[in-house]
């Protein structure tokens, strides 16, 4: 079969969009394909089951819900349906009122910038829509808190300087308990404070209903609080108040994101799997990785404003299919690692190994078919515009792949839009949980996010019990495993070396230890002082 006509019948297109999803160089034979398309039509089944209200995690009463952010009308009972309708009113309406200088801050004309606090899925998001679709009239300048490194909040403020007066701070928080948040937030009313302003006249909430965020909020008299519902993850909550809302107080067309969402979705409902861009995505992915995840995906964006499309993918694709356990409790390590960069820079960054290394991955490629400014048209040589070069260093590493025999697909929009990155939210949304049917694992599950999170907890309790040991015995300069068996916890000494070394980094917290930092090496391992 020649390469156009492979072209043609496995191209997936979608009209409404302007959207192509071509597979033709995955190397997917029509006998692997009609071996799952079965299966495939049972995980398209049991995803409209999903989109319908049935239960997706059993262990929680948890349903999912992301696909009626954009069409209320597909939410199972009224009381939802209106929660959303109202919820999009309402970010409309707040999102005018601050552009407009309506809603200021005390003393102040009108909110200059926006500060996010969040992380995951609360922030990545977020941060995707603005940086692709930031223009000079965006209505604020956002920031963002999405981490816990002290250093990176004090950047961040010192960017804001004076401006910081005139903020919006927006805290992103489902449970209202994740400790980076929390952290960020404590950073920020202690700046406010500082300069002798009431952080309540300047923070906004986006939480679940009860949480402790929420309470706060209330109870502080915070701008306003927004919901997020336990049937929205993180990672596909761009489309609700977590993504719609910074959208709105910038500026963007959070509609047409919404709008470009749900024509993916009808496209995605297809029972014609073969005109079904989902379950074309989802049956590469897995046929290319045995049905394991055993190669990896390297996402290449051939647009500087897509840059962080990767990273946003990283956690939808990775947390959603990143399972130790089946369906049926079997153990399967399930999972597709996900990393990228942008084109053309991956010519110069990690092509050569993609062309002549490893054969353990396929190239996602996402083209862009117009230039997307408003200039005189320039050439850099006679004919040829930088714009056209982006096309050939894309077309060209595909080719030199192929010629490699690389496995690789492309996705192509026609611009950088709200519409359009709707359109690839919706794409791999649908495509991972069509995927984790395929593989018998629960895209919509993550206990090894809350094991994380308990063992950092755990560290901390080692912190504490290692600092007040040492303030019983002040006098005593011990080596780390000497503390770590002092406070009953003999196994955590690498642990408990790196605490007292980041407490003794800084005079003010008042612990002293011999080590790196000193001239002897008796915190790591010299156990004289017993």
């Amino acid at each position: 079969m020649s390469k156009w006509n492979a072209f043609v019948e496995t191209l997936s297109f979608v009209p409404e969009l302007e959207f192509r999803l071509d597979v033709s160089e995955m190397g997917i034979t029509e006998q692997a394909w009609r071996g799952l398309e079965r299966r495939l039509s049972s995980a398209l089944e049991e995803m409209m089951a999903l989109e319908g209200g049935a239960i997706a995690n059993p262990d929680e009463n948890r349903q999912v819900g992301h696909y009626w952010l954009r069409a209320p009308d597909l939410a199972p009972d009224e009381k939802t349906r209106t929660a959303i309708t109202e919820t999009i009113d309402k970010v409309e309406v707040f999102g005018r009122k601050v552009r407009g200088g309506e809603i200021k801050p005390p003393g102040e004309p009108r909110f200059e910038a926006l500060l996010l606090i969040g992380i995951g899925g609360s922030a990545l998001g977020p941060q995707l829509a603005a940086d692709a679709l930031s223009t000079k009239s965006d209505a604020l300048a956002i920031h963002f808190f999405d981490n816990t490194d002290p250093s990176g909040f004090h950047r961040v403020l010192e960017e804001l300087g004076e401006t910081l007066d005139r903020t919006l701070v927006v805290v992103v928080s489902k449970s209202g308990g994740t400790r980076e948040t929390r952290n960020g937030l404590v950073e920020v009313c202690a700046a406010l404070e500082g300069r002798g302003r009431q952080p309540a006249a300047q923070l906004v909430a986006v939480t679940g209903e009860g949480s402790a965020l929420e309470q706060r909020a209330e109870e502080e008299k915070w701008l306003r609080v927004f919901p997020m519902w336990d049937w929205v993850g993180g990672r596909c909550s761009q489309t609700s108040a977590v993504g719609l809302l910074p959208m709105s107080l910038l500026g963007h067309d959070f509609h047409a994101l919404l709008d470009g969402a749900r024509k993916m979705d009808e496209a995605t409902r297809h029972p014609d799997l073969r005109a079904n861009p989902a379950a074309r995505l989802a049956a590469a992915w897995f046929l290319s990785g045995g049905g394991r995840g055993d190669r990896s995906m390297v996402v290449l964006p051939y647009k500087d404003r897509l840059l962080l499309f990767s990273r946003y993918l990283q956690q939808l694709v990775m947390e959603s299919l990143g399972k130790r356990l089946d369906l049926e409790g079997n153990v399967v390590e399930q999972g597709l690692s996900v990393f990228g960069n942008k084109g053309s820079t991956d010519q110069h960054a990690f092509v050569q190994q993609l062309r002549d290394g490893r054969n353990d991955f396929f190239v996602t490629f996402l083209g862009v078919v117009e230039d997307g400014i408003d200039a005189p048209l320039l050439e850099v040589e006679p004919g040829v515009t930088s714009g056209d070069y982006l096309l050939g260093f894309l077309y060209g590493t595909r080719r030199a792949l192929a010629d490699s025999a690389r496995p690789s697909l492309t996705i192509t929009i026609p611009r950088v839009d709200a519409r359009s990155l709707g359109a690839l939210i919706a794409l791999f949304e649908r495509a991972v949980g069509l995927y984790a049917f395929l593989a018998g694992i629960n895209a919509y599950h993550q206990p090894g996010v809350e094991a994380g999170k308990k063992a950092a907890t755990e560290v901390l309790d080692l912190q504490r019990e290692l600092v007040a040991a040492m303030r019983d015995a002040p006098r005593e300069r011990l080596a780390a495993p000497v503390w770590a068996r002092r406070v009953g916890r003999s196994e955590a000494a690498v642990e408990a070396l790196a605490i007292l070394e980041h407490l003794a980094s800084d005079s003010r917290r008042g612990v002293v230890a011999e080590g790196p930092l000193g001239s002897s090496d008796r915190l790591f391992g010299a156990e004289t002082a017993r």
